[in-house]
């Protein structure tokens, strides 16, 4: 993965996409410490899911997640440099399973990470064995918060939904996705997509909806706690050909070269596992 590391918050403002700077440097993952002190805690993320270790909650059973997924018109993708980042326009929200009760929590953006090969990729690990890649859709407490930005770091304040991927068939909704790649495989291009999207295509028949939970970080700087994860035990089945348009993206500016030592690939932009420190992982079924 290429050592500069540049993180670019999307906002909305009057319906349009507003990009503020929030962090550049040149830090690799090790040295995030120095300027995050927050990525240094003990409740860091992602984690290996090590799944006999994970507590079984027949409330989590009894609890289901709630998805209020929309189709949205109009969906914006951002490359930042360092992953893909897509924010459809209509409301999304979530609800339910290890969340407060009574609260609602709003989609902000899908993240993607993914592996330069297929035997890495994903940011979170399973009895140490990796995914290809990681779809995380960030949402944050529109009941107790009034924007995204102020609820980073508060308690109940975000929750992140993952899912993994494994290889076979074509995903249609990702492919809404890949097809416009091309037009932002460079570092800070984007683009509105008019195709109709859902991101409810991504998460699973609600009776495969088993899940695994814990409290943590968020994965890239400032690395703020008070995140909790919600990670779907069954994977999201991509092909092949959908992994290859995202390694295709690039970590740099259209017209520039990449920095020494780097060929400008955007791939193995995952965090490495982080320890556990005597957090318990629970889950919604029985291992």
């Amino acid at each position: 993965m290429s050592a500069y590391w540049g993180m670019e918050h999307v906002a909305r403002s009057r319906g349009r996409l507003q990009r503020t700077r929030m962090v550049e440097g040149s830090q690799e993952h090790a040295d995030w410490g120095l300027y995050f002190p927050e990525a240094t805690g003990s409740r860091q993320s992602p984690i290996d899911l090590v799944s006999c270790d994970a507590r079984y909650e027949e409330l989590l059973a009894n609890t289901p997640l709630q998805f209020s997924y929309f189709t949205s018109r109009e969906t914006d993708i951002l490359n930042n440099g360092y992953t893909l980042v897509v924010f459809p326009r209509a409301k999304q929200a979530m609800s339910g399973g290890p969340l407060p009760r009574g609260m609602e929590y709003e989609l902000a953006e899908m993240r993607f990470h993914w592996g330069r090969e297929n035997g890495r990729g994903s940011e979170h690990t399973v009895n140490s064995k990796a995914f290809p890649m990681e779809v995380q859709f960030v949402h944050w407490n529109t009941r107790l918060y009034e924007s995204f930005e102020a609820a980073v770091g508060r308690p109940n304040g975000i929750v992140i939904v993952s899912l993994f991927t494994q290889l076979g068939r074509e995903h249609h909704g990702l492919k809404l996705i890949t097809d416009n790649l091309e037009d932002v495989q460079y570092k800070g291009r984007q683009k509105t997509m008019t195709a109709p999207f859902n991101p409810g295509s991504f998460m699973p028949d609600p009776m495969l909806r088993d899940y695994w939970t814990y409290e943590g970080s968020l994965t890239t700087p400032p690395c703020s706690e008070n995140v909790t994860w919600i990670l779907m035990r069954y994977p999201l089945m991509v092909s092949y050909q959908q992994m290859e348009e995202f390694r295709r993206l690039k970590t740099h500016n259209r017209g520039e070269q990449p920095r020494p030592g780097d060929d400008g690939t955007m791939a193995d932009n995952f965090r490495p596992t982080q320890p556990l420190n005597g957090r318990v992982v629970r889950a919604s079924f029985q291992y």
